[in-house]
C-alpha cells in the first residue's frame, strides 16, 4: 500500500469516527455498533471503498487493542473488589457458560441438528466480546456494583469458555468414534501458560512501573509491557487475553507506589480501538446472513435465552440485588473474535461440520456484534449504573 493512501485512509477513518461519536451522543446508540456500521458501509458489504491493504492491519490491531482491554480488565480485579464481588463474579460467569452450552446445544439438537454439531455450536456460544462490553461501559461512564461485577465476569468468562470448549471437542470426538486428549491439553497449556506469563510480567512490572514519574506508569512503560505481553503470548501459543488480564491484576494488587495501574493505556487505547472496530465491521460479510437459515436463527434465540437464564440463575444463587439479576445476561450478548477462534478450531477438528459451523458463527456474529452492545447499554441503564 502506497504511503499517501495510508495517511488518507487513516485520516478519513478518524474523521468518520467524529461523525459516529456525535451521532451516538444524540441518539444514545452504542459507539461500538456505530463504528461497526461505519466499517460495514466502507467495507466489501457496503461501498467497498476501503483499500484492500487495510485488511492487513486488522490482525495487529485486534491483538494490540484486546491486550490493552485485557490489562484494563485485569486492573479492575483488585483484592478489595474481589472480596466484595468475587463470589458473584464466579457464580454468574460459571452459570452463564454452563447454561449456554446446555441450552444452545440441547435446543439445536431438539431442532434436528446433529448432536455433535449442536454441542460444538453450544460451546462456541459461550464466547463474549470484552472489547465491545468495555467500550460501552466507558462510553456510558457507568459506575456501581453492577458494573464492577460485569467487568469481573467479562475478565474471566472466556477462560471458562476455553476449558468448556476443549471438553466439548473431546466429547464430540468420542461421539464420532475418535480418541484424543489433545484438546484438553491444549486448553490447559493455553490457560496455565498465560497465567504464568502474566505473573512473570506482572510481578516485576508492579515494582518497576511508575518509579520514573509520580502517580502512575508512563505511556512508554505501559505500552512496553502490553506489547511484550502480546508478543510473548503469541510466541508461546497461549491466550494473550488471559496473560494481559493476569498481569493487570497482579500490578493493581502488588504495586503500592502508585494507585492507577496502566491509567496511561486509556490515553492511547481509543485510537487503536477505533481502527479495530471499523476494520472489524469492514470484515463482516452481511450477505452471509441470508444463508444462516433455521439453525442460525435458532442459535441466536437460544443464545439470548441462555444468557438471560444463566445470568439470572447465577445471580440468584449468590443473592445479587433482584433488580440486577435479569440484566447480567443481556449485558453479555456481544460476541466476536473469541467465537471465531473457537469456530476455526472446531472446523479444522471436524471437517464434516466445517461449513455449517463457519456459516452459523460468522452470520450470528454479525447480529451479536451489531445489536449486542445495545443490550449492554440497556442493561447499564436499567440497573441505574449510568445517569442517562
Amino acid at each position: 500500500m502506497e504511503l499517501h493512501l495510508i495517511f488518507i485512509t487513516l485520516g478519513a477513518l478518524f474523521l468518520l469516527v467524529l461523525f459516529a461519536d456525535q451521532f451516538g451522543r444524540r441518539t444514545r446508540l452504542p459507539r461500538v455498533t456505530l463504528l461497526l456500521f461505519c466499517g460495514v458501509a466502507v467495507g466489501s458489504s457496503g461501498l467497498d471503498i476501503l483499500p484492500p491493504e487495510a485488511s492487513y492491519w486488522y490482525e495487529f490491531l485486534t491483538i494490540a487493542a484486546l491486550t490493552m482491554v485485557a490489562f484494563l480488565l485485569g486492573s479492575s480485579l483488585s483484592l478489595k473488589s474481589l472480596r466484595k464481588h468475587g463470589a458473584t463474579i464466579m457464580a454468574i460467569s460459571l452459570s452463564v457458560v454452563i447454561v449456554t452450552i446446555v441450552v444452545v446445544g440441547a435446543g439445536l439438537w431438539a431442532l434436528g441438528v446433529e448432536l455433535g454439531l449442536a454441542l460444538l455450536l453450544g460451546a462456541i456460544a459461550t464466547a463474549t466480546d470484552p472489547a465491545a462490553t468495555q467500550d460501552v461501559i466507558q462510553q456510558a461512564r457507568a459506575k456501581g456494583g453492577f458494573v464492577k461485577t460485569l467487568t469481573g465476569i467479562v475478565a474471566i468468562d472466556d477462560a471458562w469458555g476455553v476449558l468448556a470448549f476443549s471438553q466439548i471437542l473431546i466429547l464430540v470426538g468420542l461421539l464420532n468414534g475418535g480418541e484424543s486428549n489433545g484438546g484438553l491439553l491444549d486448553a490447559v497449556w493455553e490457560i496455565t501458560g498465560a497465567l504464568v506469563l502474566g505473573l512473570a510480567l506482572g510481578w516485576p512490572g508492579a515494582y518497576l512501573t511508575g518509579r520514573l514519574a509520580k502517580g502512575g506508569p508512563q505511556q512508554t512503560e505501559a505500552l512496553g509491557l502490553v506489547f511484550l505481553c502480546a508478543g510473548l503470548a503469541l510466541w508461546l501459543n497461549v491466550s494473550f487475553l488471559i496473560a494481559g488480564m493476569t498481569a493487570g491484576a497482579v500490578i493493581v494488587n502488588v504495586a503500592r507506589h502508585h494507585s492507577r495501574a496502566f491509567h496511561e493505556i486509556k490515553h492511547v487505547q481509543w485510537p487503536l480501538m477505533i481502527l479495530f472496530f471499523i476494520l472489524a465491521g469492514a470484515s463482516l460479510d452481511v450477505g452471509v446472513l441470508s444463508s444462516v437459515g433455521l439453525m442460525g436463527l435458532g442459535y441466536i434465540i437460544l443464545r439470548i435465552f441462555a444468557r438471560i437464564i444463566g445470568g439470572w440463575f447465577g445471580a440468584h444463587l449468590v443473592r445479587a440485588p433482584s433488580e440486577q439479576r435479569f440484566w447480567f445476561g443481556i449485558a453479555l450478548l456481544p460476541q466476536a473474535g473469541v467465537a471465531m477462534g473457537f469456530a476455526l478450531i472446531a472446523a479444522e477438528s471436524f471437517p464434516i461440520y466445517a461449513e455449517a459451523i463457519l456459516t452459523v458463527t460468522i452470520g450470528t456474529t454479525v447480529v451479536f456484534e451489531l445489536l449486542g452492545p445495545s443490550g449492554t447499554l440497556l442493561a447499564l441503564r436499567k440497573t441505574g449504573s449510568t445517569k442517562t
